[in-house]
């Protein structure tokens, strides 16, 4: 059988006992267990700390992925790194961001075991000696990589996988020629910097970072997974017992290493430099090997620089395109300028049997712009294979009221056959399961408004729409375009007090990169347009604004099942897929979106008419990009715009900081890539057509069944399952294990 190895920076798994138990069926007899004990289940879930090893979409994304491979019954193992501090925790101090470390290790992790045993060296620095035995690395710095297991069950099935999250750990003969000589703090402290490598994970999400530790983390988790991977295959019995040489001539048939995004790219020469150097393997018969082996998605098409070179044979680039020099340049691994740099995605392309985009619109882009000259040298290496979330996680676990209902009309089979649910289209109608489904969302928002009203102490209308957004803040996300519809509605609300208006409570949360200063401000925009919206008499109870600080997997499962509506408003191009649309889809919240990322395929399920679609497609940016973006243009002839942009520079929501909001204004006014105003009209009619549908709830109701019933498609299992045939050369397997009695019954 062919082993899968997913390699990723990021495992952004949250907590793991209720995941576990819902997996593995054993979650009624858990409570009835703890209920014996004069315990509460949901009280003891609350004390487990989120691994939270990710920043966001990426990193939750390899978490659903090990779930589903789990589920679908494939060898497939999690490679990562053990970061000592996960994503950090916010705290919002005076609407202000402040970032607290995520020492989630402090009280330890039950769920890990370390394997000592499988300690591996990882050699930094020194320098390249030729000898007669060919090439050598000598005088290096070692740092040994310790793994920790954690067990990712599948669904009923009894497959158990691992992830490998991977501990830097310095040998204890670290810089021992310094203590030898007196030399012991420096000693000590550089034994410090080599175990830096796993101690905190990078907080910028869709984004660059070109520093020296980040290097050495990807450096790192790649060596060290490299030989484990080899340390297992000539232990299998298709590596050759040959105490003096392995046989790899099975190796591209029994290995097949998947990167996630262009972080771990380094995984490409250095599997090369360990075929080549170490394992003494001819080059012309390890490229091929290479290829066969690797396959990577690029999530986001912006975040593609890097450091290290893999030749690309110009040769036949020049054969297929004779004479077009240009088209050689810019498809070189090396980027000309003063500083050398390396372009890690071409790496990849180059290096990988394929590459894939996460949702139908991304792969096309990259196809048709981002990597147009690799797309018509090799257009057989491109696929697309659209995200996914586990139905397990996001539905069974988070939201069980809606999962019961479901499974009363069609049966259970649906938790690992999510296209099961298309059976619920013959229930559209169906009086009795309209009122269900109505219930079960009440139910959902009347527990959020409770956790809201302990947490922050602040009380809201649970009969209000719940308008959610929940992303990292990100000027391309638009968190901004929502403001001004909350300004909109709060002026509109001021000028005709006694109209009537359906009441929203409008929330979102997010982190922001904590060197990304405009992020920050707009969380300061945000919390400052609440203090004045909330506080307002005249407003009453018709609109709340409320920044959902701390926002992480935990916090997700409680705002996912309560969401009327899933705010998607990112600039038409800007979002690969999206998977937080995905969770609200299912969960029955409704979507009001730009065509972008995996929105595009949702509304093409669901049907356009069950979306709230709004704003410019692909092809009109680039138009508006041709003709040029003038803000200017629509501020000066939309009133209620003017109007907003207005209160934000005048200080009508920082009254003692007037020009507190100057940069977010000159931003949008001047140097907006995002073309807020741009769809600013459109955005505003639409939530219009959102609050007259609301007020009559049978009509929206019916829209949120077609909704979950065409979510389907975006199970992470059918994801997997793609993966598996169309790229790994696997067949799934799935093996349904009966769930075990209930002991209250």
């Amino acid at each position: 059988m062919q082993r899968i190895y997913y390699l990723s920076l990021e495992f952004y798994m949250g907590r793991t006992l209720q995941n576990t138990m819902v997996n593995l069926a054993l979650q009624n007899a858990c409570d009835e267990a703890t209920y014996q004990l004069g315990l509460d289940m949901e009280e003891l879930q609350e004390i487990e700390e989120d691994a939270g090893l990710g920043n966001g979409g990426l990193g939750r994304l390899a978490a659903c992925f090990l779930d589903s491979m789990a589920t679908l019954g494939l060898a497939a193992y999690g490679y990562g790194i053990r970061y000592e501090f996960g994503i950090f925790n916010q705290k919002i101090c005076g609407g202000w961001q402040l970032e607290e470390a995520d020492d989630w290790l402090r009280y330890g992790n039950p769920w890990e075991k370390a394997r000592p045993e499988y300690m591996i060296p990882v050699h930094f620095y020194g320098r390249i000696q030729h000898d007669h035995d060919g090439v050598k690395w000598v005088d290096t710095q070692v740092v040994l990589a310790l793994p920790y297991d954690t067990p990712v069950p599948g669904y009923r099935n009894n497959t158990v996988n691992t992830m490998r999250l991977w501990s830097a750990r310095a040998p204890n003969e670290f810089n021992l020629k310094d203590f030898n000589v007196g030399g012991y703090i420096q000693a000590v402290l550089d034994r410090n910097l080599a175990e830096n490598i796993s101690r905190v994970l990078y907080p910028n999400d869709n984004f660059f970072e070109g520093k020296e530790l980040r290097l050495k983390q990807e450096y790192f988790v790649v060596a060290a997974t490299l030989q484990d991977i080899i340390r297992r295959f000539k232990s299998s019995k298709f590596g050759s017992r040959d105490p003096v040489r392995t046989s790899f001539d099975a190796f591209p048939d029994k290995v097949a290493i998947q990167l996630n995004d262009t972080h771990p790219s380094l995984t490409i020469p250095e599997l090369m430099r360990v075929l080549v150097d170490i394992e003494k393997l001819d080059w012309d018969k390890v490229r091929p090997c290479m290829v066969e082996m690797f396959r990577g998605p690029v999530h986001n098409p912006s975040d593609f620089n890097g450091w290290l070179s893999l030749s690309l044979s110009a040769q036949k680039v020049y054969a297929k395109f004779p004479g077009d020099l240009d088209r050689m340049r810019r498809m070189s691994m090396v980027e000309e300028g003063s500083v050398k740099r390396i372009n890690m995605a071409h790496l990849c392309i180059v290096g990988s049997h394929a590459v894939n985009g996460v949702a139908r619109i991304h792969s096309e882009i990259l196809k048709a712009t981002v990597f147009k000259d690799f797309y018509e040298f090799e257009p057989h290496k491109f696929q697309n294979k659209t995200n996914g979330i586990t139905p397990r996680r996001w539905l069974v676990l988070c939201n069980p009221g809606l999962a019961e209902i479901i499974a009363e009309r069609i049966g259970e089979d649906y938790i690992s056959d999510l296209d099961q649910l298309k059976k619920l289209l013959a229930f559209v109608e169906d009086e009795g399961f309209i009122r269900d489904i109505a219930k079960v969302k009440q139910e959902n928002k009347l527990k959020f408004s409770a956790y809201l009203e302990k947490e922050y102490k602040v009380k809201i209308n649970p009969n209000s729409l719940f308008d959610i957004q929940v992303k990292r803040i990100h000027e391309y996300k638009r968190q901004l375009l929502n403001c001004l519809h909350i300004i909109t509605f709060y002026n509109r609300i001021k000028k005709e007090p006694n109209k009537h208006f359906v009441p929203r409570t409008i929330m979102i949360g997010g982190k922001a990169a904590p060197g990304y200063h405009m992020a920050k401000m707009i969380i300061k925009l945000i919390t400052s347009i609440g203090d004045i919206v909330n506080n307002d008499p005249v407003i009453g109870d018709r609109l709340k604004v409320i920044f959902l600080e701390n926002y992480r997997v935990s916090l997700a499962e409680k705002v996912v099942p309560a969401a009327d509506l899933s705010e998607q408003i990112s600039t038409a191009g800007t979002e690969a897929s999206g998977t937080g649309n995905m969770k609200f889809m299912l969960n029955g919240a409704l979507t009001i979106g730009t065509m972008d990322g995996a929105n595009v395929e949702m509304a093409e399920e669901a049907g356009e008419e069950n979306f709230f679609i709004f704003g410019m497609r692909v092809e009109d940016v680039d138009e508006l990009d041709r003709k040029g973006y003038c803000a200017k243009d629509y501020y000066d002839h939309i009133p209620e715009l003017k109007q907003a942009i207005d209160q934000m520079s005048s200080g009508f929501f920082s009254p003692k900081q007037p020009d507190l909001f100057k940069d977010i204004v000159n931003m949008l006014m001047y140097h907006d890539r995002f073309k807020v105003f741009a769809d600013y009209e459109a955005y505003i009619k639409c939530q219009e057509k959102v609050s007259a549908l609301y007020k009559n709830t049978k009509e929206w109701t019916k829209k949120v069944i077609k909704n979950i019933a065409t979510s389907g498609k975006f199970s992470s299992d059918r994801t997997i399952a793609q993966y598996a045939r169309e790229i790994w050369g696997v067949e799934p397997t799935r093996q349904k294990i009966p769930a075990p009695d209930d002991p209250r019954e």
